[in-house]
């Protein structure tokens, strides 16, 4: 399924203020750890949206890779003008969970396509240098309470999550692409009941479970 909405970061002027937005107070911690993340690498890799939580942020919704059309925005967000950020715009409106509270990235944070490439799924090797970079992004998440993997592949971010914060939610949903998401009805259903209970967890009294 693909929401019929317009993608902000489409909109030349919105794009050019989010890019802007990245030495606010709660994103530019993160932009100076991807920064380092790029020198480290040498690889090309995008920002968080400073439209949502940034180093506030109490929800991680970790999705894969970078598409082959992140260059386009440099963000990793739901509006980004693909069909994956359509399905998540909707997803995450149906759940009405703030955006203050999200930070979306990915279990492999950097691009891995040739220019002019289609999407494929990261090597063996991709995956665990992407996971090997994790830490030092969760290191700036003080607030967060509850973690979302989206897709197998984000789903191995699991073990990493769990020794870095003892205890907490670790939810595991559908990607929520259109490559899966129109497989089958109950793929939206499941990515829905799974941000509800995100959600739920987020408004659950610190300490109680949801």
């Amino acid at each position: 399924m693909t929401a019929p909405v317009t993608a902000p970061l489409a909109d030349p002027a919105i794009l050019a203020a989010r890019r802007a937005a990245l030495a606010a107070p709660h994103m530019a911690p993160l932009a100076r750890c991807i920064d380092a993340m790029r020198r480290t690498t040498g690889r090309a890799m995008p920002d968080a949206d400073p439209a949502d939580g940034g180093t506030g942020a109490r929800l991680l919704l970790l999705l894969e890779t970078p598409g082959p059309s992140m260059p386009a925005t440099g963000l990793v967000s739901r509006d980004n003008p693909t069909p994956t950020g359509a399905n998540l715009r909707h997803f995450l409106a149906a759940t009405g969970i703030a955006r203050a509270d999200i930070l979306i990235w990915n279990a492999v944070p950097f691009l891995i396509h040739a220019p002019g490439a289609r999407n494929r799924a990261p090597t063996r090797a991709e995956r665990a240098a992407g996971l090997s970079l994790l830490p030092a992004v969760l290191d700036l998440l003080p607030r967060l309470a509850v973690a979302v993997l989206a897709g197998r592949f984000a789903g191995l971010a699991a073990p990493a999550l769990t020794t870095a914060r003892p205890g907490m939610p670790v939810l595991a949903m559908p990607h929520p692409s259109p490559t899966y998401t129109c497989t089958s009805p109950e793929v939206p259903r499941r990515i829905l009941a799974v941000l509800a209970a995100a959600a739920g967890l987020l408004d659950a009294p610190r300490g109680v479970a949801a």
